[in-house]
């Protein structure tokens, strides 16, 4: 009978288990993504970063710094997946009673934690509003969802690594491979749950990434201003 990646060892539970997908995003962002949550005000936590098949770090940069760290960071790699999917991977390896996510290219507040904690009491699931980092004021707009040829702000929009939960919701659906995934993952959710937007701009939201997926979306459908 295979053994479960969940069975191989016996885990103690945390609150809460950050999720972040990683692939080929630069060092030095992903190094930021992990000391932000390193550095936050809540501890009972644990970090699960999913390697996504990432092809741009020979000499392991990534793996040799979160090792001394091992206490609180779980690495996984696997064949390129994508983020949906990756997402879905460290839900089921999770062991938090709460799921948080963070982009690799993103980062936290040192209190984005707690404050998403502190929204259970009314909420199984929120999405909130970020504290966006644009270089112009075009950034803060992103293709909607529903005709990708229009822009809406950001601040409408249910974001992916905004999203914070309890763990039944997240295990009560998988993330999709498509577009608005985070928003269709929020509409689907709230058919059971209460789930909420809140205004906490604990997250940094960097939108000045020219790469991005929203970014190349904006060219694709000719909604880039710039």
């Amino acid at each position: 009978m295979p053994i479960s990646e969940q069975s191989l060892i016996p885990r103690k539970s945390v609150t809460i288990s950050v999720l972040i997908s990683v692939f080929n995003t630069e060092f030095y962002l992903i190094k930021r993504a992990i000391d932000s949550v390193l550095a936050q005000d809540f501890n009972d936590f644990e970090l699960i970063l999913l390697d996504d098949g990432s092809s741009n770090d020979p000499d392991c940069q990534l793996l040799k710094y979160v090792m001394p760290h091992e206490n609180k960071i779980t690495y996984l790699r696997h064949q390129n997946r994508g983020q949906s999917k990756s997402i879905n991977r460290g839900i089921l390896n999770s062991r938090g009673r709460f799921i948080a996510i963070l982009d690799a290219d993103d980062e936290y507040k040192p209190n984005h934690l707690r404050s998403c904690l502190g929204q259970m009491d009314i909420s199984d699931l929120i999405a909130s509003t970020t504290n966006t980092i644009v270089d112009k004021e075009e950034d803060y707009y992103v293709p909607d969802k529903q005709d990708r040829s229009k822009l809406i702000h950001v601040d409408e929009c249910v974001l992916f690594a905004t999203l914070f939960g309890k763990k039944e919701v997240f295990l009560s659906q998988k993330f999709q491979d498509i577009y608005a995934a985070d928003a269709h993952f929020y509409e689907h959710a709230s058919k059971n749950f209460n789930v909420n937007k809140v205004d906490l701009r604990t997250y940094i939201y960097y939108r000045n990434t020219p790469n991005s997926i929203c970014s190349e979306m904006k060219r694709k459908h000719g909604t880039d201003l710039s």
